[in-house]
């Protein structure tokens, strides 16, 4: 099957684009600057098509001379390819290496090493049971009956009653988000968001064209009453929500919000899907969790509430398991439409996570674990910040895998892309939204050793006096100006 080619249009890389002059300097180097901090951090995915050199002029006003010099300034950085015939096409620039020598440090993904030696542990049981499911077939839709029993039971202990009949079991909670979607909406469908929210869920938003409906965080979390606005007046078919250890803000959603927002969805009639993915993860001990969302249903059954969950961010992002908690009618929707997906998820990593949940003990000692490690680094990273970037503020997060942090009125975007030239890959405020806004945030997992934390944040500080113009100074200026 010929792959779908990723085209990019003027107008929709104008919004991403968003206030690319700022700063000052020549318009041609402002523009290839703010495209290669949309490519470094995720925004503009590699082997996107972007339009035309005259069709992004006249939908940002400039000259075409601007746009085929910011172009050719791409090029050169390596960042893009041009076929004739074909247009221009993003690419990642090859290497992996800061001037220096340094390896690059990664900070765009929030997610943990996997638990050692348990997650192998985990492995061997699976393949040793492996040959009981290789005389069937090896396709379930729903995914293995153990796993789902062992997720139930998972709730169970959470304080929310489950079936396996509610569980189906996905690839990721990515998966899951866009299998949800393609069963519950249709294209133009209205999806209330988060802002700031996940990328992922915005990304599969635009897949599916469902368009985002922005409902703001504030400071102290969820105002209950901007989302009883918006679902009166914008009437959304579906509201996300994340309220353990929100993504990116770390926040926790107190049990009389959850009531609150539970009792508007059923009076309102918007169904909520609920990422729970970072629940496990709470890092100061005494802390009392909430009932999950689902909970402050009727009955915890769902209907008004549908939950995913993951193993990824718990666990291990490489075995990319996730589930949806829902009514069983519903499931069994989901499964059917799957058929036309990806049939099913791979039975070894299902059996893994079911013995890494079904075990209490070992349950116990894998969290402990994990949030003994998540704990010493975020303590790594806020001493780093406030070594190295008093100026910039966060709120300390009782949970979850990252700070999100005002950078004091600087551009995300440029620091994201002068960042790049010192090795560190950083996640800009604006791929968090849907409106190009943002930009004085970025956010910061607390995932890697302490030590790679410190020097990733010393790389910070370092590009942050570099500035914008100094970003792309090391580079050969192009023929045409």
């Amino acid at each position: 099957m010929a792959a779908v080619e990723k085209a990019i249009g003027a107008h929709g890389l104008r919004e991403l684009l968003g206030n690319w002059r700022q700063g000052g300097g020549s318009a041609y180097r402002m523009l290839a600057m703010s495209v290669r901090a949309l490519v470094l951090d995720g925004r503009v995915a590699a082997e996107s098509r972007l339009p035309a050199e005259r069709e992004l002029a006249t939908a940002l006003t400039v000259s075409r001379t601007t746009v085929a010099a910011s172009y050719e300034l791409l090029r050169t950085q390596g960042f893009l390819t041009s076929r004739r015939g074909a247009g221009s096409f993003v690419v990642r620039p090859k290497g992996g290496l800061e001037p220096g020598g340094g390896r690059v440090i990664d900070l765009t993904a929030a997610a943990m090493s996997a638990p050692e030696p348990w997650l192998s542990r985990a492995m061997d049981a699976a393949v040793a049971e492996l040959p009981r499911y290789a005389r069937t077939h090896g396709d379930f839709p729903a995914g293995l009956q153990v796993l789902r029993a062992a997720i139930a039971a998972r709730y169970e202990q959470r304080g929310l009653p489950t079936t396996a009949e509610q569980i189906i079991v996905t690839s990721g909670a990515t998966g899951a988000f866009t299998l949800l979607l393609r069963e519950l909406t249709v294209p133009a469908d209205r999806v209330a968001v988060e802002s700031p929210g996940h990328p992922n869920l915005l990304r599969a938003l635009s897949l599916t064209g469902a368009g985002p409906v922005p409902v703001r965080m504030p400071d102290d979390g969820w105002d209950t009453g901007d989302w009883a606005g918006v679902f009166r007046t914008a009437a959304p078919r579906l509201a996300f929500v994340s309220p353990d250890f929100h993504s990116p803000t770390g926040l926790l959603m107190s049990g009389e919000q959850r009531r609150e927002l539970v009792s508007l969805s059923r009076s309102t009639g918007v169904t909520l899907l609920v990422d729970e993915t970072m629940a496990e993860l709470s890092l100061d001990p005494g802390t009392a969790m909430p009932l999950p969302l689902a909970a402050h249903g009727a009955s915890g059954m769902g209907g008004t509430v549908i939950t995913v969950g993951s193993a990824g961010k718990t666990f291990w992002g490489g075995l990319r398991i996730g589930w949806i908690r829902a009514t069983p009618e519903l499931v069994r929707r989901l499964a059917a439409r799957r058929a036309g997906l990806d049939i099913g998820s791979p039975v070894v990593e299902q059996l893994a996570v079911a013995q890494l949940l079904s075990g209490e003990a070992v349950l116990t000692q894998v969290l402990s674990h994990q949030r003994d490690r998540v704990r010493s680094r975020r303590e790594a990273l806020v001493a780093a910040l406030r070594r190295e970037l008093p100026d910039w503020t966060f709120r300390v997060p009782g949970g979850g895998l990252a700070l999100w942090v005002r950078t004091g009125g600087e551009s995300a975007s440029v620091l994201a892309a002068a960042a790049a030239r010192m090795g560190v890959r950083l996640a800009a405020g604006p791929c968090h939204g849907t409106d190009g806004f943002l930009e004085e945030f970025v956010r910061l997992p607390f995932t890697q050793p302490p030590e790679v934390i410190t020097e990733a944040v010393r790389r910070i500080g370092a590009a942050r006096k570099t500035g914008r113009s100094d970003t792309v100074a090391h580079h050969a200026a192009p023929a045409v100006l």
